[in-house]
């Protein structure tokens, strides 16, 4: 899927205005990670009272940290479990929806808690972020691995220097220097458990007069033939191959995917889930993706195939720096889950 800024499937990097550029260079390599003994804290707190860092709030609610003034970062990333859901136990693999605060010396850089899409009322969905566990997606290894082990619906908290938590990563540019502390507070909002090679099941409907045709190619990027001599059409156009029977994806969700993209001027591909592991996951109906995604995927159901022609304006024409900014896009979309 795509961005809206870019033309790979959507990773945990825009957040808030600044939290963007620090997001955007917190992608780390493997890292030793040392996680501390944690405990409960199902009331709210960190659930240790010599802990130098609190957590207050409950779970699903914005967070407070107050760390204690004398308090010095730990070399190496630490990590505890602030409250203990009840949703199953998470695993590499599984799918997340998370929301993110965090704080470098004592600076709110990211807060997921505050990202409202543009233009939003009270009352519609956030911005969070959905990820797949045991993956590099724009966050520290050590942020992305505390969840492993955890159940859904857990709070936990990570923290230490800069340089424990982001290794190499740190760009001066940022102003983070490798021994300011950092601490991050994640929320596991919802999780799923997709197979990474699932796929729409049953049988395809032929596609419309003037759409491209489909040929699917089990465990691989679809085949998608652009109609020859037939003009892009100017407005997003649709259509449900197959049709699933699983649950409505709603604005805010996780939605799971396998898709292929092409460009209508040349039927070249210039994506796919298959090309980088197989199903991925991003937060649908809040601006997270291009338009054409969010108007068209919301209210589709699990199961589903869908084809989408997306003209310029629903896609990359407001980011002319994109190689795809003048390109009518054409996907084909596996909805395989959602979290």
């Amino acid at each position: 899927m795509l961005q809206s800024r870019g033309g790979r499937p959507p990773h945990p990097r825009s957040l808030a205005k600044v939290g963007r550029r620090v997001a955007a260079a917190l992608v780390v390599p493997a890292m030793l990670f040392t996680a501390a003994c944690g405990s409960d804290g199902s009331d709210g707190s960190d659930g240790s009272s010599e802990a130098t860092t609190k957590v207050s709030g409950k779970v699903g609610e914005e967070p407070k940290v107050t760390v204690a003034e004398d308090a010095e970062a730990p070399d190496e990333a630490a990590t505890r479990t602030v409250t203990e859901g009840k949703g199953d136990k998470l695993a590499e693999g599984d799918f997340v929806r998370i929301d993110i605060l965090m704080t470098s010396n004592g600076q709110e850089l990211i807060n997921t808690w505050k990202q409202q899409p543009e233009g939003a009322s009270e009352g519609d969905a956030r911005r969070q972020e959905v990820l797949r566990l045991g993956e590099a997606q724009g966050l520290p290894e050590p942020v992305t691995r505390s969840l492993i082990g955890e159940r859904a619906g857990s709070r936990v908290l990570v923290e230490g220097t800069a340089e424990a938590i982001m290794g190499d990563s740190i760009n001066p540019q940022l102003g983070i220097d490798g021994a300011d502390s950092m601490v991050w507070v994640i929320d596991a909002v919802a999780s799923a458990k997709t197979d990474a090679e699932a796929e729409a099941e049953g049988e395809q409907a032929a596609t419309g007069e003037g759409m491209p045709e489909v040929k699917a190619n089990e465990r691989k990027a679809a085949t998608i033939t652009v109609p020859k001599g037939e003009k892009a059409p100017g407005k997003l156009k649709q259509q449900v191959l197959i049709e699933g029977d699983g649950p409505e994806v709603k604005a805010g969700d996780g939605l799971i995917a396998q898709y292929t993209g092409v460009k209508w001027e040349d039927g070249k591909k210039f994506d796919s889930s298959w090309d980088h592991g197989g199903a991925t996951a991003f937060q649908i109906g809040t601006g997270k993706v291009v338009k054409g995604w969010d108007d068209a995927l919301v209210g589709k159901k699990v199961g589903d195939r869908v084809l989408l022609v997306i003209p310029p304006d629903l896609a990359y024409a407001s980011n002319p720096q994109s190689e795809l900014a003048e390109n009518t896009l054409v996907f084909v979309v596996d909805i395989v889950g959602k979290v």
